[in-house]
């Protein structure tokens, strides 16, 4: 069994009946995150699957990788709201083009984003400690929470890691050549 396996992706939600939300609580988290395999975890809210609002914590580190998905069957809307760090949020076309990516961080204009089911999306941390506040409709069925397009590579699978990177370098790319279009249309000259 490998080590992934054996690590939690998620914790069991706080059993009181008034949670108190609180920075040792999302400190722990964020520390038990850096020692996933996965760079990531969620700490649950909500008290069962069946509940029909889901909110949890995720604390995400560089490097982890949330596989494109859409939230279609059953429709659920997803809300995310970014608490510490920066995250980039891509939404994808049906046949896995970026059509817009938003960077996500608190105290600034952009902070979080309200998703459709029928949008195809990812994120991305760009900041150690990435802290996210996260919402969306239950019940939780994992064969059916997660639509994932066949151009997405599933998690834990060799082709995830490249994935991820080339998604990085297509944005960096596209950065880049936006700057030097408005340096362009400056005057300026381009940077060497």
């Amino acid at each position: 069994m490998s080590e992934e396996k054996t690590y939690p992706t998620a914790l069991e939600a706080p059993r009181s009946d008034v949670t108190h939300l609180t920075l040792t609580l999302v400190g722990e988290l964020l520390a038990r995150s850096r020692q996933s395999p996965r760079k990531r975890l969620l700490q649950k809210l909500h008290k069962s699957v069946e509940a029909p609002a889901h909110r949890m914590f995720n604390a995400m580190q560089p490097g982890t990788y949330v596989m494109p998905h859409r939230h279609l069957d059953p429709p659920k809307d997803e809300t995310l709201l970014v608490m510490a760090g920066s995250m980039l949020f891509i939404r994808f076309t049906d046949d896995g083009e970026i059509a817009e990516q938003t960077l996500l961080q608190p105290g600034t204009e952009i902070f979080g984003v309200d998703v459709a089911p029928h949008i195809y999306h990812t994120y991305i941390p760009l900041k150690p400690d990435t802290l996210v506040f996260e919402c969306k409709t239950g019940p939780y069925a994992e064969e059916s929470d997660k639509d994932v397009p066949s151009w997405a590579p599933r998690e834990g699978t060799p082709e995830a890691e490249a994935y991820l990177l080339e998604l990085l370098r297509s944005l960096a790319a596209k950065a880049s050549a936006e700057a030097e279009a408005v340096r362009a249309e400056r005057g300026e000259e381009p940077d060497q």
